[in-house]
């Protein structure tokens, strides 16, 4: 059955592709992490287009978008606000910081030291940012769409759990394939820049209002309990396997539950299946497990781990 609303969504990764080559899951992650008002944590190397995918995001849905370069020197202020003097009115007035945007894109979020991750972490939660006293309201919609580099960990300050818990989805943006690698140089080739997302063709073609009642059709689609238990008994696995000291808590079992449901919706169905569960596993569970330092050592991977749980959880029928 065709729905306009899916429609502009799905048309949202055809335009994002005309700036951004063979990144499809990312961008489906990150529409997903939208339509459940979730924020995502995006891990690639530099130089794989992470800011280039969000301004196109962003420009394709008609929303604004802020980048943060996250430094060892940032102050909380630096991203949520602060109050500035103002000499002719002799008061102080709110200046506000990039955080008040639809998306946000934190850039390097583990350069900071935790105080400033911690003001991001009020903003990510509670949609507001408290500054002397007052919470002012973000618009809507938020996300915060952090970036963090997987090679260097000179000078970082590792995200605690806590934190690490509050992002729905860690998707891991791996280094294009050679024939999108050809493509990439090939445009720069002849004049793509990264700069002038309408010269390389990018529309909106969705937004705000269809964005929210794409968030309404996902709240109708339905999951039986079969497959809610079967989510409920991945989760409980993270926390019996060897390998993990950390397991997963009930926050990440409705972060399982919800994105499956919207990659349910993406896909045209209006029930969760299995398929779905196990789709959004990984970007689901993968930063809310903690390997112990003997599985590190002997080179155990979260993604095996969850790979192996996933082969041997009974799956509905």
């Amino acid at each position: 059955m065709h729905d306009p609303v899916r429609q502009a969504l799905l048309d949202v990764r055809t335009e994002v592709a005309k700036a951004v080559v063979g990144q499809d899951a990312t961008v489906t992650g990150l529409l997903i992490a939208l339509l459940v008002r979730g924020h995502v944590l995006i891990e690639g190397v530099p130089g794989v287009a992470k800011t280039l995918l969000v301004r196109t995001l962003s420009a394709a849905l008609s929303l604004e978008t802020k980048r943060v370069q996250f430094t060892p020197d940032l102050m909380p202020g630096d991203v949520t606000g602060s109050l500035i003097y103002d000499v002719h009115s002799s008061e102080f007035s709110f200046r506000e910081g990039p955080v008040f945007t639809n998306i946000l894109l934190a850039d390097e979020i583990n350069r900071t030291p935790p105080k400033t991750q911690a003001a991001l972490l009020e903003a990510m939660e509670e949609h507001q940012v408290s500054v002397d006293g007052i919470s002012r309201k973000l618009p809507a919609p938020f996300m915060v769409a952090a970036t963090q580099n997987p090679v260097e960990y000179e000078g970082t300050y590792p995200l605690p759990e806590a934190q690490l818990d509050r992002f729905l989805l860690k998707i891991s943006m791996p280094l294009p394939e050679r024939d999108d690698e050809i493509e990439v140089v090939r445009r720069h080739s002849i004049g793509f820049d990264p700069r002038d997302l309408a010269a390389a063709g990018v529309c909106p073609v969705a937004g705000a209002v269809e964005l929210e009642r794409a968030r309404k059709a996902v709240n109708q689609v339905s999951i039986s309990s079969e497959v809610l238990a079967y989510i409920v008994d991945l989760v409980r696995a993270t926390r019996a396997a060897p390998s993990f000291q950390l397991g997963v808590s009930p926050r990440g079992a409705t972060a399982l539950l919800n994105t499956s449901r919207a990659w349910a919706w993406l896909s045209g169905r209006s029930f969760v299946t299995p398929d779905d569960v196990k789709a959004l596993t990984l970007p689901a569970l993968r930063h809310r497990v903690g390997l112990r330092p003997e599985a590190q050592m002997d080179g155990v991977s979260v993604d095996n781990v969850l790979g192996s749980i996933l082969a041997t959880v009974p799956v509905p029928r």
